[in-house]
């Protein structure tokens, strides 16, 4: 394990040359902290949103409203994570802008709006701030936010996993199998590897 200001840290599980602001379909899992049972229920193979379920299931509806290169492939909340597809579809030849915004509701000003003596610092990644370019990871920081944002409030001891699983589709049969798989977690939820 490699180190970082002399602390071990765990290496990323994010395929090292890829873009992942990139066109492309993207499998994606969440779970919550420890895996606590946070959603529902399945009864009779099929989900049961509890309040913090249909919090978890409005706001991954919600995301192509907040980043429109986004389509939404098969979704399902399940009893302590959700299993999506994200699909990036960004216009060919467009310049990305980096934006700022804050973690969680409230937006700064769009860069034409900072003045130019404004520098838009990205800490020690500079611009290669993952959070300044609309990727995978900055959608996952806004859903993963904006649920525990409201989800707190009905169960102070929310928490998400920190990180995420993705898998990069990479052709059509890949993407029938997960589809396949993500609608029919479920009715196979007693075999999940997340079955707790």
């Amino acid at each position: 394990m490699d180190k970082y200001q002399n602390k071990y840290r765990i290496p990323s599980a994010r395929l090292q040359n890829w873009d992942y602001g990139s066109n492309g379909a993207y499998f994606i899992t969440i779970c919550t902290q420890n895996r606590e049972h946070f959603f529902g229920d399945v009864v009779n193979g099929q989900m049961q949103l509890n309040e913090l379920g249909q919090l978890a299931e409005k706001y991954w509806l919600e995301i192509p409203q907040h980043f429109s290169f986004i389509e939404l492939g098969n979704f399902v909340v399940m009893p302590n994570h959700t299993h999506g597809i994200l699909i990036i579809d960004k216009p060919a030849n467009v310049t990305e802008t980096p934006n700022v915004e804050t973690r969680l509701i409230a937006s700064l000003p769009s860069p034409t709006e900072i003045p130019i003596t404004t520098e838009i610092n990205g800490g020690f990644s500079g611009t290669k701030n993952p959070m300044f370019h609309n990727n995978i990871s900055r959608i996952i920081r806004w859903y993963k936010g904006r649920c525990s944002f409201e989800m707190r409030k009905i169960h102070a001891d929310f928490a998400w996993q920190s990180r995420f699983h993705d898998h990069i589709i990479r052709n059509a049969q890949s993407f029938e199998n997960i589809q396949n798989y993500v609608q029919n977690n479920p009715l196979k939820w007693a075999e999940d590897k997340f079955y707790v």
